[in-house]
């Protein structure tokens, strides 16, 4: 039983780190989609991060925005709200707000 619990708690780490790792595609997409630039966005929020491998990595996995499909500003919030990500969704809310 012990076996199964570990593999299970494994698999349910995996698929955090998945979709913590889609999350950051979606916020560097949108980044380059409007203009933005991801890395100096996130370290706004989080200066202490500074080389944040999974947001390279990200980065080097966005498209032009002629490639890429629409990402509206409440789909990245919202996707940076599910991950507690407060401090980087005040920082894309007052990218929004310089925007309009």
């Amino acid at each position: 039983m012990d076996d199964y619990r570990k593999s299970v708690e494994d698999q349910i780490v995996e698929s955090y780190r998945r979709d913590e790792e889609m999350m950051i595609l979606v916020f560097a997409q949108w980044c380059v989609n409007n203009g933005l630039d991801p890395e100096a966005l996130y370290l706004q929020a989080y200066p202490q991060q500074q080389g944040n491998e999974q947001l390279a990595r990200a980065i080097a996995l966005t498209v032009p925005v002629d490639e890429s499909g629409f990402i509206s500003d409440d789909t990245v919030l919202g996707v940076l709200s599910l991950y507690g990500n407060d401090d980087l969704a005040f920082v894309i809310t007052e990218a929004i707000a310089a925007r309009k």
